[in-house]
């Protein structure tokens, strides 16, 4: 059976002085999108390499979950407001398992 688990890291880039209002923003969503539907993980790390740079690891049911959230952070205004911080556009790697 094909494993439909989607896979995903999101790394956000800050504007310069916008590193810890983009942390906050990101943690106060953390405990909303683990109590969609279909999410089966999501933790916001800081990157040791790139200080200030959010990098979200999740996993999702399936597709209809992800495009779920996707449709939930648009219509709740958090996309705007993370885009906002965001000194490049947020960059998203789907992943599968091998």
């Amino acid at each position: 059976m094909t494993d439909i688990t989607i896979h995903l890291i999101a790394r956000l880039v800050p504007q310069a002085g916008k590193e810890v209002a983009l942390a906050e923003t990101i943690l106060a969503l953390v405990p909303q999108v683990l109590s969609e539907a279909g999410c089966l993980a999501y933790a916001a790390h800081e990157s040791l390499d790139a200080p200030g740079v959010i990098v979200i690891v999740e996993a999702w049911a399936d597709q209809a979950a992800l495009d779920t959230h996707a449709a939930l952070l648009t219509s709740s205004g958090a996309a705007a407001r993370i885009s906002a911080l965001l000194a490049q556009p947020l960059s998203l790697e789907r992943l599968r398992a091998l």
